[in-house]
């Protein structure tokens, strides 16, 4: 037992641990509401602390103010954490080692620090004040430059196991800041970050970002502040409050406030021309000390200023299991206004009886037993049997986290939102098999676009306005079990509406606790696709996977090819932000994870009695598999418990399985979808019956098109258009019709987004995906030629890929490589060869035919363009209106086009040049 000083009326004081994303002591959950501690000028026994009597009476105003926390920048005698834990502080203690220096470098340095660690450590070990130890507090960025952040990471995740070595129950985390962002530390038990920002939105989005970086673990501002001599102690103390608002209605775990007091010591010096604290020297109070109390004092997280109804929706089949556990969490929520509405779809099993046994007890609770119609019409039943303006979703295998509604009521005062959705996390006590599953691929999860806007949010943890979702008719009833979240988030960004996404908004969700049920839920999502696939056919690639056009997080995808991450340090790494830039995986980089290239390789080993080539073909397509399943199954992160060789082999056997069961049944239910359409039993909706289309877009003839090919190859694979526009026609206006173009052709596009420009020459505004092998990058400008008139440029280039061509290069020397060996397999592969550089061409082909497409349709429905006559009829107007007025696209200059300009009167203002 940890000795306790006598005389001292201990508070009992439990350890905090971290769970999910958020920090609990016992049962209930723990926001730090911190302030730092010093450092100060030696007391009497040469400690860098004030007197004992002046720490009391410190300790005593800061539980007034209802501080529970502070940081301390040195290792604290074992009588401060006695008087800390008679006052109910808790106290995180940093260990300070000489950071600032190239560390790694010597061997002698790296071990004294490690002895520094442990020898802090070891004495306080166990001592129930302590909440955290920070094992290091921003390393300089250039430090991390020099030694390479990989080095970095691993030295220490070393220091956190020694002090979990002395400490077990202890918490450890890392003090990092904005320049050193990108290190990678899931080693921690929670995220710290040292964040000065003094403007509201930039400090928002910040956190924001700060939670996505989190990932799972907790997020704790570990320190922000300002300097009341040359910022006001008026202005600090409403920048303190917001800062404190924002961050606790964003999610964060915890907030230490620099500085509790103007007293501040370091470089064996008092500095008195910076002013920090809460408090002056002499522990008087100063405004801030009442704008951190008020948020201080409050339970927190705090409630929005109106707090809507909100129905929650679950929907259960067979779901006995779990339907307990479900319900009771909603018992534990703070929000005070919500309903819960279950719909039974049919259950056999007692999840009815349950569901009725808690509606009696709760008056919230709302029980709908129906016939099994599937998940989707369940949810279209919830919805119209809901009266909250903001209808939730969760499934009946989760629970959800006490402020679950509370953090959801904050994201929707954003009016840009009209859907919002968080993360779902695998409770730590399922077992092996779960855990296992949960870091497999395929678990429901979110995609996002930013650090606040998602492109899909899973079922088990999505929110709409109500309004917004029976507007585009709720739920479509073909997908009974998976799917349906997945069309309702494309559909509503189809109608141009936002997508949001809150960190904070978590719920438990249960992972399947068999193979077979894995497998099952795997098949479920393949049939999914196979359904989505004919109505959203822009959003599949060549292979019928999602194209997300965002970031799937969480998804460790074991790429092996993938691209690498991208940190824009600044000139010479001194930018203050280093964020990490993670670039989605390519098709190339996921193929040897996927179904059609497990059959392929199987498929050439089995011919290799007849042509050895192939047989060694498919056996390194088939090591590259096996390697990438390895590689998955090593990264995966497992809790310790579950950290064994079988969990490691189950999770590679569940990396096989995966796409092999989806894919599978994705095939065959895409089969089963056509030949029933083909037999008019069960149509399926098609892309020519979809309302976006390429027949509704300019056409070109055959001719015309080859010629457009023959004319890009001529002109180095490049193109330059251009026109005039009277109407005062924008940039921003030309761009935004052009997305509404390729969104139309149902063409997946990228727009820049200010960093990949940096390393292209010219930099490009779009690029959009012509072909697998095939790239369009366009730019557009609009010259200013005053008033109203306009000079508009398209520009561009069309190229093959560089795997395009590397692939293409490989299958002819394999082909005259083999040719010595056996004529008919060097044939086949030039065969293959050929083939593929055809592929190549019908992507030339297209990206030549939609430069065309683009510029008739921005001459003829674009900003200044007649709407009134269908496209074809327009184009072919002007070319007889004007004939000897064209100009060969690139050929003419301002000049020549002024003539081209129609007379005062016409009703048409654009005049097509290409």
């Amino acid at each position: 037992m940890f000795q306790i000083e006598e005389g001292l009326a201990i508070a009992p004081m439990e350890r905090v641990r971290a769970h999910g994303r958020y920090l609990f002591a016992g049962d209930e959950k723990f926001f730090i509401k911190g302030v730092t501690y010093g450092p100060f000028p030696e007391n009497e026994n040469g400690e860098p602390l004030p007197e004992r009597e002046r720490v009391v009476r410190d300790f005593e105003m800061m539980r007034a103010a209802g501080v529970n926390t502070i940081r301390v920048y040195y290792v604290p005698p074992r009588w401060f954490l006695d008087l800390a834990q008679s006052l109910g502080v808790r106290v995180m203690v940093g260990i300070p080692w000489p950071q600032h220096l190239c560390f790694l470098d010597q061997w002698e340095v790296k071990e004294e620090i490690k002895k520094v660690i442990r020898e802090a450590v070891a004495p306080l070990a166990g001592h129930p004040a302590i909440l955290a130890w920070l094992i290091g507090n921003e390393i300089p960025s250039h430090i991390v430059r020099w030694h390479g952040a990989k080095k970095i990471e691993k030295f220490l995740a070393k220091l956190a196991a020694i002090v979990r070595e002395e400490d077990p129950a202890g918490m450890v985390t890392y003090a990092n800041y904005p320049s050193t962002e990108y290190l990678r530390l899931p080693f921690l038990d929670f995220l710290s970050v040292n964040v000065y920002l003094h403007d509201e939105k930039a400090f928002r989005s910040y956190v924001k970002r700060l939670q996505n970086v989190a990932g799972d673990l907790p997020l704790v501002l570990s320190e922000f502040g300002m300097d009341s001599i040359r910022q006001g102690e008026e202005h600090v103390a409403e920048t303190l409050a917001w800062q404190l608002r924002a961050a606790f209605e964003l999610g964060v775990s915890g907030t230490m406030v620099f500085a509790w007091t103007d007293e501040w010591f370091t470089g064996g010096n008092l500095i008195e021309d910076w002013a920090f604290g809460m408090v002056d020297a002499s522990r008087n109070p100063k405004p801030s000390y009442e704008a951190v109390a008020e948020v201080y004092r409050q339970r927190l997280p705090l409630l929005p200023a109106e707090t809507p109804l909100i129905s929650v929706v679950i929907c259960a089949y067979n779901a006995d299991s779990t339907m307990d556990g479900c319900l009771a969490s909603f018992q534990k929520l703070a929000y005070p206004n919500f309903e819960v509405i279950v719909v039974d779809d049919g259950s056999t099993d007692k999840t009815g009886e349950i569901s009725d046994r808690y509606a009696a007890k709760y008056p919230y609770i709302h029980v709908i037993h129906q016939p099994n119609l599937g998940l989707s019409a369940a949810r279209n039943v919830g919805m119209n049997a809901s009266r909250g303006e903001i209808v939730a979703y969760t499934d009946s295998d989760c629970y959800v986290d006490p402020d679950w509604l509370t953090y959801m009521a904050w994201a929707f005062t954003d009016p840009r939102f009209m859907a919002v959705g968080g993360p779902n996390l695998p409770p730590p006590e399922d077992n092996r098999t779960s855990a296992c599953v949960a870091v497999s691929p395929g678990a429901p999860t979110h995609v996002l676009l930013t650090d606040e806007v998602a492109e899909h949010i899973p079922g088990c943890n999505m929110a709409y306005r109500r309004e917004k979702l029976m507007e585009i008719n709720g739920f479509d009833a073909t997908y009974r079990a998976a799917g349906d979240d997945v069309d309702v988030c494309w559909r509503l960004q189809n109608e141009g509406y936002i997508i949001g996404f809150c960190a904070a908004m978590m719920v438990w969700h249960h992972r399947r606790n068999t193979v077979s049920a894995y497998i099952k839920q795997q098949q479920g999502y393949g049939r999914a696709e196979a359904l989505l696939l004919p109505k959203h056919r822009d959003r599949f690639n060549v292979l019928g996977n999602s194209r997300w056009a965002g970031r799937i997080y969480g998804d460790i995808g074991g790429c092996l090819l993938a691209n690498r991450p991208i940190i824009y340090h600044g000139v010479f790494g001194m930018g203050l932000f280093q964020t990490l830039y993670e670039p989605k995986g390519s098709l190339v980089a996921y193929l040897p994870l996927s179904m059609e290239w497990m059959v392929l390789a199987l498929a050439l080993m089995v011919a290799t009695p007849f042509v050895p080539v192939l047989g060694i073909l498919g056996l390194a397509m088939a090591v590259t598999s096996m390697a990438f399943v390895g590689h998955r199954a090593s990264k995966a992160k497992l809790p310790d418990r579950h950290n064994t060789l079988a969990a490691r082999l189950t999770i590679a056997g569940l990396t096989l399985l995966q796409p092999l069961c989806r894919g599978w049944t994705r095939y065959k239910t895409v089969w089963q979808l056509r030949k029933s359409a083909s037999q008019a039993v069960c149509p399926v909706p098609l892309a020519e019956d979809m309302p976006h289309d390429e027949r509704e877009m300019p056409r070109v003839g055959l001719v015309r098109k080859v010629s457009e090919i023959v004319g890009v190859f001529s002109h180095r694979l490049t193109f330059h258009r251009f026109f005039w526009n009277n109407k005062g026609v924008e940039r921003e206006q030309l761009l935004s019709h052009i997305l509404s173009v390729l969104t139309g052709l149902h063409m997946p596009y990228t727009a820049d987004t200010g960093f990949s420009s940096i390393s292209s020459v010219p930099p490009w505004d779009l690029t959009t995906k012509t072909g697998l092998w095939t790239r369009l990058k366009l730019r557009v400008t609009a010259e200013n030629h005053g008033g109203y008139k306009r000079f508009v440029r398209l520009a561009g280039t069309i190229l093959p890929s560089k795997r395009s061509l590397l692939i293409l290069a490989g299958l002819t020397a394999a082909a005259i490589a083999i040719l010595p060996l056996s004529s008919y397999a060097a044939m086949a592969v030039a065969t293959t060869a050929a083939l593929f550089a055809g592929w190549m061409l019908w992507g030339l082909y297209r990206a030549a035919a939609l430069v065309t497409m683009l510029v008739q349709y921005l001459m003829v429905r674009g900003p200044g363009g007649s709407l009134e006559e269908p496209i074809e009829e327009v184009v072919e107007k002007r070319r007889a209106k004007a004939p000897s007025r064209r100009v060969a696209a690139g050929e003419g200059d301002v000049e020549d086009l002024a003539g081209m300009l129609p007379a005062s009167g016409e009703k048409t203002e654009n005049v097509l040049a290409a």
